[in-house]
C-alpha cells in the first residue's frame, strides 16, 4: 500500500497536515522527497574522493596465515588510522575480504542472519613474497590473490588475465570510530596527548638510546607499531545532517566506508536490484549512483537509479569468457558508481568497468564470487545466502487483488465471478480496509464480520485468501498487539529512549524492532490459530510497508538515529523488511505443526529474502513503460536470487485501457508471481468488466498459465534445490553469444521455454532473438519450427503471446484447467516433445504433494523424460522417493518428427500396446492418445 488518497479513519491533526505531501495525485515521483547523493553528506564525502594513489599501504611484517585465514594490518598514511583486513579462501571458488578498524572505539555493526552459515574456508598457501607483497594460490589451477604493499591491492587472476581488481583507484576510504573535538572525552584526550608531548620535550636532554626506550614503551602501551592517530578537519554533516525538516543527530560520527573494484575486459554488469531500470546497468558518470536504500517510492520514475523498496547488494559481470559477482554485505544505506574506462591486458587495450561501493556505516565484507558459468555464481551466491524457498504449488497460480474488496459480500461476487466466466484463480487478497480501523491481525466488525465462513466458502472451492499484515502498529491502549509489544519492550527506539512512533495508515504507530529475535518470536506466534481469530490454514499473509515505511520520517521511512538496542537504524535499515518477511514465514510454519508451506509476500527485501517468500516490484503505473520495465525488473531480481518475482498486472496506480490490460495479462501470465492488482480510487477492473473479446482473451492467458504449472513448479523445485533463477536473461543459457548480453524485452523460463511478451501499444509484430546456433525452436501455438541464432519477426494480433519451446526439450503440461490449482492436482499430464536437430529430447517430471514440507522426506515423484532413436522413455531420478500419484499420461505431443508407421507403448511389468496417433505433415506434429500409464511409472514408447 502506498501514500495514497484513501478513506483514513481516526487520524489526527497532525497528518492532516501531512496530506498535500502523502495523497496529491502526479504523473510522477516528487524527487524532493528522497536524497541525492549531493544531498547525502556521507555520499557527497566519498564521491569528493576522486581516483588516484591510495593513502592506505599493507604492513607485510604484520601478516598472520593459519588454517583458515590471513589476516594483515593496513595503515593510512595521512591519518595513521590502521585498518585489519582479513582474506578468507572460501569452498566453491569465492573469496571474502573484510576489513575494519583494528582498534575501534566501539565495535562496528556486522551483518547477522543474512549467510545461512559461516562459510567453509579452504586453505590459503603462500606461493611468494617481498617487500613489495605476497603472492597467494586460491586453489583452482592457475588462481592467484596478490596482495600489493604500497599503495595496498588485491588483484584476482587466472593465469596471465586480471580477473578482478580491488582499491586499484585507490578508493577504499574508511571513517573511522573518534571522538567530537567539542566533548569532554574528546577534550581529555587532547590534553593527554599534549601532557605526552611535553613530557617527551622535558627528557629531549636523555640520550637517544634511553629516548627510543621510551617511545617502545609508548607505543607497546598503546598497541604495538601504532602511530598516533592524526586530526582530521571535520566537514559538514558530520556530526549532525539536516534534510527538509529532518535532523539526523549522528551521534558516532562519521562512519562510512567505500571500495572500488575493476573488472578487466568486462562491458556488463548487472543487479543491484532494486530499480525502475535497464537490465545492464549503465554507467553512472555525471549523475547519480545507484542508491541501495529500502524506501516507500510514490509512483516510481523509470529508466533512473534512485532507490525503491528492496535492497540486494550483489553484482554480476559477464563476459564471454566469465562471469563473476560481488556480494557487499552491508545493510546500511549504499550507492554504487559504475563508470567505464580502458585496461591493458597482454599489450593490447581492453575496456574495464569499475565499480565502487560508498555504505554509511557497517564494516566492508565483501564475498567476490568467481564462476566462471553464470550457473557457477547462482551456486555459490546460494551456498551463502540460500536459495528460494519452494512455494506451494497453488502460489504459482493466478491471484486476484485490489485495495480494496469491499466486504464479505463483495468477496463473494468477485469469487463467483470466476465462475462464471470460467476464468480459473486461486488466491483473493484483502488490503488494509478489511482491518478494524488498521489494527493488523483484526477484522472489521461490520464489512468482515464471519472471516472464517468466507475463508471456508473459498476452502470448499479449494480456493485460498491473503490478507495484509503491515508492521506499524496503531498505538491504542485498548489493542492486544499493540499493549502486548509495548509491554514486553519490542518497538525500536527513538533516540532519546522512549518509543519510536511514526505516522502510517493507522495514525500514529510503533514499530516493532524486528531485528530481536525475541519480537520475531513473539510475532510468528500472532499467527496461531487461537491468536489471529478468524484465520484458517487456507489464509496467507503480505507484508507490506516494510521499509519501513514512515508518513512523517524522513524521505517516508525512519529516523537513522532511532535505536535498536545497541544500533542505530542507520546500522540496520536495509534488513528491516527481511526480518519482517523472515518472522511472518516463520508463523505461518509454526501455525501448522512444521508441516505446511508457507506463501508470504514482501514489498521490502534484502540479500537472503528469498528464503522467506515472494516480491513484487511495488506500486508500478498503468502505463505501457510499466508493462516493459516489469521484465528487466524481475530479470535483475533473478540474478541475485530472488525467483519469486511479478508486477502488478494492469499497474497499480491509474486506469488501463483495454489493450494494455490484455497485454499486461499476457505478459504476467509468464511471470513468476502473477497477480492483478489496483488502487483504491481507480475503476474496478476484474478480467470481464472490459467486454466479451477481451474477456476472452485475459481468460485464454491465465488458462495458458494454468496448463503450464507442472513445468513452473519443477522450475521452483530446481530454483530451491540449486538456487538457479526461474525467469532468466538469455545470456544465462547463451554465455558466449554477445547479441544476448543486453536484451531485456524477451527471457527464458528455465532453458527450454522463451517468452517474448508484446509490450508496445498497437503493436502488429515483435521481432525476437531465437538464440543458438544449430538449435531449434517451436512455436508453442502453431508448432512452426524455427532456426536459432536469428532475429525473426512476428506478426502478432491481440490473442499473440509470442512463445517458443527449445528443440531438445520435453515439457510436461495439464491441459484440463479447472477453477483452481488444487481442482487439477490429480488431473492427467501431457507431454510436448520437441525433438532438436539430433533427434533428441529431454525433459523432467516432478510431483509432490504441493504443499507440504514432505518433499523433504523423500515423499516425491521425480522422473526422467528422454527421446533418442525413437524412443520416448520414463526412469526414476529418485530411487529412494516414496509417492504416489493419480494423475497419468493423457498425451505425448512430438514436434518435428516425422510419420512413424506404428506407436508401441512398453510398460515396466513387459506390455506391449499399439497407440492411436494423428499426424500433421505440414508442422510434423505427432499426437499419441491416452497412453494412459501412471504419471510415477517407468515406461518406454517406441516410434517404428
Amino acid at each position: 500500500m502506498r501514500n495514497m488518497a484513501a478513506p483514513i479513519d481516526r487520524m489526527g491533526l497532525l497528518l492532516l497536515t501531512l496530506l498535500p505531501v502523502l495523497f496529491s495525485i502526479s504523473d510522477a515521483v516528487d524527487r524532493s522527497n528522497f536524497k541525492t547523493c549531493e544531498q547525502s553528506a556521507f555520499c557527497k564525502r566519498q564521491r569528493d574522493v576522486k581516483p588516484g594513489q591510495s593513502p592506505y599501504r599493507a604492513l607485510l611484517e604484520t601478516l598472520e596465515l593459519s588454517d583458515t585465514r590471513l589476516t594483515l594490518q593496513l595503515i593510512n598514511d595521512n591519518n595513521k588510522v590502521r585498518l585489519l583486513l582479513e582474506l578468507y579462501r572460501l569452498q566453491g571458488n569465492m573469496t571474502r575480504v573484510k576489513i575494519n578498524e583494528l582498534k575501534p572505539l566501539k565495535p562496528r555493526y556486522e551483518v547477522p542472519d543474512v549467510l545461512v552459515k559461516d562459510p567453509p574456508t579452504e586453505p590459503l598457501s603462500v606461493l611468494n613474497r617481498d617487500e613489495n607483497g605476497v603472492v597467494l594460490s586460491l586453489g583452482a589451477d592457475s588462481q592467484r590473490l596478490i596482495i600489493s604493499a604500497r599503495p595496498f591491492r588485491l588483484d584476482i587472476v587466472d593465469g596471465p588475465n586480471v580477473l578482478l581488481s580491488i582499491n586499484s583507484r585507490g578508493l577504499l576510504v574508511f571513517e573511522h570510530l573518534r571522538l567530537r573535538k567539542d566533548t569532554i572525552s574528546h577534550k581529555i584526550t587532547s590534553t593527554v596527548g599534549s601532557m605526552w608531548d611535553k613530557i617527551k620535550n622535558v627528557f629531549s636532554s636523555k640520550s637517544e638510546t634511553d629516548t627510543e626506550q621510551d617511545v617502545e614503551q609508548n607505543v607497546a602501551e598503546k598497541g604495538e607499531g601504532e602511530e598516533e592517530v592524526k586530526e582530521e578537519e571535520d566537514q559538514p554533516g558530520m556530526w549532525e545532517e539536516t534534510f527538509k525538516s529532518h535532523s539526523d543527530s549522528k551521534p558516532n560520527g562519521p562512519t562510512s566506508i567505500s571500495l572500488d573494484f575493476s573488472f578487466p575486459g568486462v562491458e556488463h554488469v548487472y543487479g543491484i536490484p532494486e530499480h525502475a531500470d535497464t537490465l545492464k546497468l549503465k554507467s553512472t558518470e555525471g549523475g547519480d549512483p545507484y542508491r541501495l536504500y529500502n524506501l516507500d517510492v510514490f509512483q516510481y520514475e523509470l529508466h533512473n537509479p534512485m532507490a525503491l523498496y528492496g535492497a540486494v547488494p550483489v553484482l554480476l559481470s559477464h563476459t564471454t569468457d566469465r562471469t563473476m559477482g560481488v556480494f557487499w554485505l552491508n545493510a546500511a544505506e549504499t550507492w554504487v558508481d559504475i563508470s567505464s574506462s580502458a585496461s591493458v591486458q597482454g599489450g593490447s587495450e581492453k575496456s574495464q568497468t569499475d565499480v565502487r561501493w560508498i555504505s554509511e556505516s557497517g564494516i566492508i565484507d565483501v564475498f567476490v564470487m568467481l564462476g566462471p558459468r553464470p550457473t557457477d555464481v547462482f551456486s555459490q551466491y546460494a551456498s551463502l545466502t540460500g536459495t528460494q524457498s519452494f512455494p506451494p504449488l497453488a502460489a504459482l497460480a493466478y491471484h486476484q487483488c485490489r485495495w480494496n474488496y469491499n466486504d464479505q459480500e463483495d468477496v463473494k461476487a468477485v469469487d463467483d465471478g470466476f465462475d462464471e466466466h470460467d476464468i480459473p484463480y486461486d488466491f483473493i487478497w484483502l488490503d488494509i480496509e478489511h482491518t478494524d480501523g488498521k489494527r493488523y491481525f483484526t477484522w472489521d466488525p461490520l464489512k468482515f464480520s464471519q472471516p472464517r465462513e468466507m475463508l471456508q466458502n473459498l476452502k470448499d472451492k479449494k480456493r485460498k485468501m491473503v490478507t495484509i499484515v503491515d508492521p506499524h502498529i496503531k498505538v491504542d491502549s485498548g489493542y492486544k498487539i499493540h499493549k502486548e509489544i509495548s509491554s514486553k519492550g519490542f518497538y525500536i527506539k527513538n533516540k532519546d529512549g522512549g518509543d519510536y512512533e511514526g505516522w502510517c495508515w493507522p495514525g500514529n504507530a510503533g514499530y516493532p524492532d524486528f531485528t530481536k529475535p525475541e519480537m520475531r518470536a513473539w510475532w510468528a506466534s500472532m499467527f496461531a490459530y487461537d491468536q489471529y481469530e478468524g484465520s484458517m490454514e487456507n489464509l496467507y499473509t503480505w507484508n507490506d510497508m516494510n521499509e519501513p515505511s514512515v508518513f512523517n520520517g524522513p524521505e517516508v521511512t525512519m529516523h537513522k538515529d532511532a535505536l535498536h538496542g545497541a544500533w542505530e537504524h542507520r546500522d540496520v535499515h536495509n534488513l528491516y523488511g527481511f526480518y519482517v518477511q523472515m518472522a511472518t514465514a516463520q508463523g505461518l510454519i509454526q501455525r501448522s505443526g512444521g508441516v505446511e508451506r508457507p506463501f508470504v509476500l514482501t514489498r521490502a527485501f534484502f540479500a537472503g529474502s528469498q528464503r522467506y517468500g515472494a516480491v513484487w516490484t511495488g506500486d508500478n503505473a498503468a502505463e505501457w513503460g510499466h508493462l516493459k520495465m516489469s521484465i528487466p525488473m524481475c530479470l535483475s531480481l533473478g540474478l541475485v536470487g530472488i525467483s519469486f518475482c511479478g508486477a502488478d498486472v494492469g499497474g497499480f496506480f491509474k486506469s488501463p485501457n483495454p489493450e494494455l490490460l490484455v497485454r499486461w495479462y499476457q505478459a504476467g501470465a509468464y511471470q513468476p508471481f502473477f497477480r492483478a492488482h489496483a488502487h483504491l480510487d481507480t475503476p474496478r477492473r476484474e478480467p470481464w468488466l472490459f467486454g466479451p473479446e477481451n474477456t476472452a482473451l485475459i481468460r485464454e492467458a491465465v488458462r495458458q498459465r494454468y496448463t503450464l504449472l507442472p513445468y513452473w513448479y519443477q522450475l521452483f523445485y530446481h530454483a530451491h534445490r540449486t538456487g538457479q533463477p526461474a525467469m532468466r536473461p538469455l545470456w544465462v543459457e547463451y554465455p558466449e553469444n554477445a547479441a544476448t548480453f543486453a536484451i531485456e524485452d524477451e527471457f527464458l523460463l528455465g532453458k527450454d521455454l522463451l517468452v517474448h511478451p508484446v509490450t508496445d501499444e498497437g503493436s502488429r509484430g515483435v521481432t525476437a532473438h531465437l538464440p543458438g546456433e544449430g538449435e531449434v525452436w517451436y512455436d508453442v501455438h502453431t508448432y512452426k519450427k524455427h532456426q536459432g541464432n536469428q532475429n525473426l519477426y512476428i506478426p502478432v494480433t491481440m490473442n499473440s503471446i509470442p512463445v517458443f519451446q527449445r528443440g531438445g526439450s520435453i515439457i510436461s503440461r495439464k491441459e484440463r484447467v479447472r477453477r483452481s490449482s488444487l481442482c487439477m492436482q490429480d488431473d492427467p499430464y501431457t507431454l510436448y516433445v520437441a525433438v532438436n536437430a539430433q533427434g533428441t529430447a529431454e525433459g523432467e517430471l516432478y510431483i509432490d504433494d504441493g504443499h507440504t514440507f514432505n518433499y523433504e522426506k523423500q515423499q516425491f515423484i521425480h522422473r526422467r523424460l528422454t527421446f533418442a532413436e525413437g524412443e520416448l522413455s520414463s526412469s526414476n531420478l529418485s530411487p529412494d522417493s516414496q509417492f504416489s500419484t493419480a494423475s497419468w499420461i493423457e498425451k505425448v505431443v512430438f514436434m518435428g518428427v516425422t510419420k512413424p508407421n506404428a506407436a508401441t507403448l512398453r510398460t515396466a511389468g513387459g506390455l506391449e500396446s499399439a497407440l492411436e496417433f494423428e499426424f500433421e505433415p505440414a508442422t510434423e506434429l505427432l499426437s499419441l492418445r491416452k497412453p494412459g500409464v501412471n504419471a510415477g511409472a517407468d515406461w518406454t514408447i517406441q516410434l517404428r
